[in-house]
């Protein structure tokens, strides 16, 4: 049977917000992750405040999974300023970080950009007003067209999006109303939708939801360490 064919299990986990006092280690995890699954997926906040030393940590306790690691920034990764500095350790560690890009593996697309704020459905921000403003509704609007180049990069007829924040409201359901602009926006289901996807994961809404999906119908999940997942386990296991 070859790659195109063959069923991949894809752990998904986000948020695991690695810090430089090394206070939590997953490298019992990620050995665990190796033995259950194909491919590993981290959907942003690798680290806490985006500093290499906790990068380090993070590229150390990669050495025990011994599968395809596939990972998104998040917005802790941005913090300190020293995004270049954290992406060089962790690609050295063999981590394929995507940001507007797509890497094949096992014949399943990965496709991965960290999104971006804005709301959702018809609460969506838009562009008008303040210089401020319009700056934000252009940062999501180049996530979405970013996301939208990567996936016609894609030659698999199977895929999967990987994004840090939400493209769908549902999976943000059980953290406060007000801070729903801020944990995701529609402008990614809408290029999602565009698409064949089989599936997306996201992270950043740690007291959010687990399932939902895209107008269009794709399946999505939010994969927050924090989320109770039918694993019972900090990752969830999609069969693709």
């Amino acid at each position: 049977m070859d790659d195109q064919r063959k069923s991949v299990t894809v752990a998904a986990v986000a948020d695991l917000h690695v810090t430089e006092d090394g206070a939590k280690s997953y490298k019992d995890l990620f050995a665990e992750i190796s033995s259950v699954a194909d491919v590993l997926v981290i959907a942003g906040d690798l680290t806490d405040l985006g500093r290499p030393k906790e990068a380090e940590l993070l590229a150390s306790d990669l050495r025990h999974c011994t599968v395809p690691t596939v990972a998104v920034l998040g917005n802790h990764d941005h913090e300190s300023g020293q995004v270049d500095d954290v992406c060089k350790i962790l690609t050295d560690a063999g981590v394929k970080l995507l940001n507007g890009h797509a890497a094949e593996i096992s014949g399943v697309g990965f496709v991965g950009v960290k999104g971006f704020a804005g709301g959702f459905g018809r609460h969506m921000l838009g562009s008008f007003g303040e210089a401020a403003i319009k700056a934000m509704v252009a940062e999501s609007v180049g996530e979405s067209m970013r996301l939208e180049n990567a996936m016609r990069q894609v030659r698999s007829d199977r895929s999967l999006v990987v994004l840090h924040y939400a493209p769908i409201a549902e999976t943000v359901a059980g953290e406060p109303l007000e801070i729903y602009p801020f944990l995701g926006s529609s402008r990614l289901a809408e290029t999602i939708d565009r698409f064949r996807v089989n599936a997306v994961v996201h992270g950043h809404a740690h007291r959010g939801s687990y399932e939902g999906r895209t107008p269009g119908g794709a399946p999505v999940y939010n994969v927050a360490a924090h989320v109770e997942k039918p694993t019972g386990r900090p990752y969830a296991l999609l069969e693709l």
